[in-house]
């Protein structure tokens, strides 16, 4: 009767430690200064505040030593990058790849310079560094192309203001309170935005935690979009109508002269 009821009081005890266990853990509490960024006539960009706190209950509530690395990524979208040639004196397409997954946006700021907080396995993996975006290529290519067509890639969008690097970025106040600031272009791509924030502490990331943002375009702009995807063939329609008309007025108007 003791091994039995040992038996069964063991799985219970197992249930009511794990909670006690996981409290241990330390925590994230994420924040942004804007959830809903509108994009209107004249957007000249934006800037976002990330801020936060690392709490470690093993501390009395208060954090320990940690790094803090936040990173910013835009909707995703597949695409085609083309390299150009000059042939005979002409520039003509050479060659291609495809990525099924590129970021519109990406931008990582960090407390300290990512190679100095983790492993290039761990940077990886949680992709710390426009070198770690997984691009998810696709068809067949030779590896080391292919890298190239990668590099190249990030490299554009780099020169775009679109990928950001920031390290040293990120600023830590008592150990507990952390804060970021991201700027986000003219040219940003509508959609929605996820800023992921990581707890680091001797290589290991102990704790994360996601915020999202919301970039919508508004006024004007913004009717004319939700008009074409709620009401898209109505919008085609009167879209090639406006097209014959301004060619039958400019059609009129050079007769005239």
């Amino acid at each position: 009767m003791r091994r039995a009821a040992l038996a069964l009081l063991l799985p219970g005890a197992a249930i009511t430690a794990a909670p006690a266990l996981a409290q241990r853990e330390p925590v994230l509490v994420p924040a942004v200064s804007q959830s809903l960024i509108e994009v209107r006539q004249g957007f000249t960009g934006a800037r976002l505040l990330l801020y936060g706190a690392v709490v470690d209950p093993r501390s009395g509530g208060r954090a320990g030593e940690y790094d803090i690395v936040v990173v910013l990524k835009g909707p995703t979208a597949p695409v085609r990058i083309r390299e150009k040639e000059r042939i005979l004196g002409i520039w003509a397409n050479a060659g291609s790849s495809d990525f099924r997954s590129v970021p519109s946006f990406f931008a990582v700021a960090s407390s300290r310079p990512i190679e100095t907080i983790v492993d290039e396995r761990t940077a990886a993996i949680y992709e710390l560094g426009t070198q770690f975006i997984q691009l998810s290529p696709s068809g067949q290519i030779d590896p080391a192309e292919q890298s190239r067509f990668a590099s190249g890639l990030v490299e554009l969008r780099r020169r775009q203001g679109l990928y950001q690097e920031n390290p040293g970025g990120v600023t830590i106040a008592e150990k507990v309170l952390y804060q970021a600031r991201i700027d986000l272009p003219s040219n940003v791509t509508t959609g929605r935005y996820t800023a992921e924030t990581f707890a680091i502490s001797r290589g290991r990331v102990v704790a994360s935690a996601t915020a999202r943002i919301e970039v919508v375009k508004a006024g004007l702009e913004g009717q004319v979009v939700t008009a074409a995807q709620r009401w898209s063939f109505f919008y085609g329609l009167g879209a090639i109508a406006l097209s014959l008309g301004m060619g039958w007025l400019a059609g009129r108007l050079f007769a005239r002269g």
